[in-house]
């Protein structure tokens, strides 16, 4: 059951999420018959139509539902600057941290001597 309704709910995400390729998909199929019954410039054949219009209604519509079901978390989000606007952070410094120094290797001033530690095994 609970497999059921995670498939559910990603499903319902993702149809949300490519709606309008959704409807792509579903011009590309069934465009012949949205020729014959939506399109408005049936009389006129040499535009060439062949159900665009109808389409471009149609995603104009998804748009306009879009931009409304973001409408008013987008309100929300444009006030939150002005809500905090007599709040300021203290200022910051930036840290001077003085420049690491790395010491300079020079052959011969190590702690031990590369042969002493570097000799082939006894015997």
């Amino acid at each position: 059951m609970k497999a059921f309704f995670s498939y559910l709910l990603i499903s319902l995400v993702l149809l949300q999420t490519f709606s309008r390729e959704v409807l792509v998909v579903d011009f590309t199929l069934n465009r012949a018959t949205i020729t014959a019954r939506f399109c408005v410039n049936k009389a006129r054949p040499q535009l060439h139509c062949d159900g665009k219009c109808y389409f471009a209604k149609q995603l104009k519509k998804q748009e306009e539902r879009e931009n409304k079901s973001a409408g008013p978390l987008k309100e929300r989000l444009e006030m939150l600057p002005a809500a905090f606007s007599c709040w300021q952070a203290a200022p910051t410094r930036p840290a001077c941290r003085p420049a690491p120094s790395y010491a300079v290797l020079v052959p011969g001033r190590y702690a031990a001597p590369l042969a002493a530690v570097f000799r082939p095994p006894l015997g």
